[in-house]
């Protein structure tokens, strides 16, 4: 008990981390694999695979919300372990953007296919390119300047996490198609006309999270080994 009392703050901030790392890949894979079965359907009817894209977009939240989580803890960690000396407000100020992203997701979520929803998705696009500008930036700026972030791991796990929100924002918008293309097979039913176009999208969807996972893994790497 009281080795627990005597982990410091920085110790649990990375514990959470790795929690939230393991929640965004592990559940992430999950929407990938309902994914892969809903894409077949000479093994499933069409009111089979609606329930398998229900579930899938259930399970997205996780992911969308370690994401979102991310964000202050990130902040949070560099500060608490000593990276990037910041003043309280723009800690506080972290905290405030990843709780404003949550409820977005959230909200969008509950009140799907509405116009508000509609609206929380677009803040949330203009949230996200504003992040990804953020940590593009952070990770350039410390690697040309050496500083504010001074170890080069750290540095360049800034900057890949900035193509991770880059590539994130690709699946959506890759995947946009994919709403009009499913509301064409539920009313048309399941043909080559409805399922190839909607195939094709979910093709082009996979090819960002791909991308997505292997720059996850690559900043696990830098985070946990610290190569230089």
């Amino acid at each position: 008990m009281t080795e627990i009392l005597n982990i410091s703050f920085y110790q649990w901030l990375v514990f959470v981390h790795i929690l939230l790392f393991v929640l965004w890949l592990g559940a992430d894979v999950g929407v990938f694999m309902l994914g892969q079965h809903f894409r077949k359907r000479e093994k499933y009817d069409l009111p089979q695979r609606l329930v398998l894209l229900q579930l899938l977009v259930n399970l997205d939240m996780v992911p969308r919300t370690a994401w979102a989580l991310m964000v202050p803890l990130t902040i949070t960690m560099v500060d608490a372990g000593g990276w990037w000396d910041l003043p309280g407000w723009a800690v506080a100020l972290s905290w405030a953007v990843g709780a404003v992203w949550i409820w977005l997701v959230w909200d969008a979520h509950i009140h799907d296919q509405t116009e508000r929803a509609a609206r929380d998705r677009k803040i949330e696009s203009i949230l996200k390119i504003g992040l990804t500008v953020f940590y593009l930036g952070l990770g350039i700026v410390s690697l040309a300047q050496g500083e504010p972030l001074i170890p080069v791991w750290l540095a360049t796990k800034a900057l890949m996490f900035g193509l991770i929100f880059a590539a994130a924002i690709m699946i959506d918008v890759a995947f946009k198609p994919v709403g009009p293309q499913l509301v064409k097979l539920i009313a048309e039913g399941s043909s080559d006309e409805t399922e190839i176009p909607l195939r094709k999208t979910m093709d082009t969807t996979r090819i960002w999270v791909w991308i997505v996972y292997l720059l996850l893994l690559s900043t696990a790497f830098l985070g946990n080994i610290k190569p230089f």
